[in-house]
């Protein structure tokens, strides 16, 4: 079974990108535009990672994170954030909401895919 990845991303082109990217990869990959969309995608899709940006519409990608973190179901998934955001408070906050990684946009694709590998290889 394909390892699931869940894109949650307001910027259309990136996530286009990283679909394409990552499926080239052998992974199955679905992608939300929002936080509300994001969530309800996580919990139907149920995927090893989820790519969180966090400045998203509707719901933050900090509220994002805490709520699948409080949620049985989806509480085992693995959440690297994605985001422009480099200020220490900001990686701090997204380790505390229960992010396993941290990821500053733009970033080179080859870091992406190990930073997915590392998280994977967490138990």
């Amino acid at each position: 079974m394909a390892t699931r990845i869940l894109i949650i991303e307001d910027d259309f082109g990136l996530a286009d990108n990283l679909k394409a990217l990552l499926q080239v990869k052998g992974f199955e990959v679905e992608s939300a535009a929002d936080g509300v969309q994001g969530v309800e995608a996580a919990r139907k899709f149920l995927p090893n990672v989820v790519l969180l940006d966090i400045m998203i519409p509707k719901l933050s990608g900090f509220d994002v994170c805490r709520t699948l973190r409080t949620d049985p179901k989806t509480q085992h998934i693995r959440i690297i954030m994605m985001t422009g955001l480099s200020q220490m408070q900001d990686i701090e906050k997204a380790f505390s909401c229960g992010a396993v990684d941290y990821l500053t946009k733009p970033f080179e694709s080859d870091r992406l895919i190990r930073k997915i590998e590392k998280a994977l290889a967490k138990p």
